[in-house]
């Protein structure tokens, strides 16, 4: 299996001194982020889609097998609550497919008052181009059946895996051969206890994906930088 773990975001101000020393300018941060990750989960476009050229300096300014998670536009997921996908799909994929081979999976974060459309949800995985892996992290419990499931099966899109204070919020569906983790919030503060991370870590194994894509959303005060490192290291 190969693992890939990184941070939800790279532009945080508060991990100077964590991950970036001081007296480097920011506009070299995500250098110095994927001098030690081989990955990152780029969340801009969710609020406002970068041109391609944004995506393609990404790609020039990261060294050879960095590979940039994207996560979808807001209106897609949050304003047309993925009605009528084709066109922001198009949309999407036509400014982050810059990033080339370094183009990771597209996150599609569905918003939490979205009741499960297993229909709907097939119509806009069907937008996305051969070969771009989709991730789906729906947030209403009613996403919990089988037919929602089998869509993603037909798809090869992976179930999002998602931790909020150190435990599973969605079924471990293996529903593609590669999978996705994103973890939220630790149970006690920011920063993940020393259980924790050890369970996923197993977890992650027993699902016997080609690829894990693992990504640490609790970015206050650099803890997804400290988790993201001794989750590697358990990797």
């Amino acid at each position: 299996m190969t693992w890939r773990v990184g941070t939800s975001g790279w532009q945080y101000k508060d991990w100077r001194g964590v991950l970036y020393p001081d007296g480097v300018p920011q506009r070299l941060w995500l250098e110095a982020y994927a001098a030690e990750f081989s990955t990152v989960e780029s969340n801009n476009a969710f609020y406002r889609l970068p041109k391609p050229e944004t995506f393609a300096a990404w790609r020039e300014r990261t060294p050879d097998g960095f590979v940039m998670a994207v996560k979808a536009s807001r209106f897609l997921t949050h304003l047309k609550r993925l009605a009528e996908p084709e066109e922001p799909v198009r949309r999407l994929m036509a400014a982050a497919s810059a990033l080339r081979e370094k183009l990771g999976p597209v996150l599609l974060q569905l918003p939490p008052t979205l009741r499960a459309d297993p229909d709907l949800l097939d119509r806009c995985l069907a937008c996305f181009p051969t070969g771009v892996r989709v991730a789906v992290e729906p947030r209403h419990e009613s996403w919990w059946e089988e037919k929602v499931r089998g869509v993603l099966e037909a798809r090869g899109a992976a179930l999002c895996w998602a931790d909020r204070l150190e435990r599973p919020v969605t079924p471990l569906w293996r529903t593609a051969e590669w999978g996705y983790l994103r973890l939220h919030q630790a149970a006690d503060g920011w920063e993940y206890g020393g259980r924790a991370l050890p369970s996923w870590a197993a977890r992650v194994r027993e699902a016997g994906w080609r690829e894990a894509y693992v990504y640490f959303n609790n970015d206050p005060g650099g803890a997804a930088v400290r988790d993201a490192r001794r989750f590697a290291r358990l990797a």
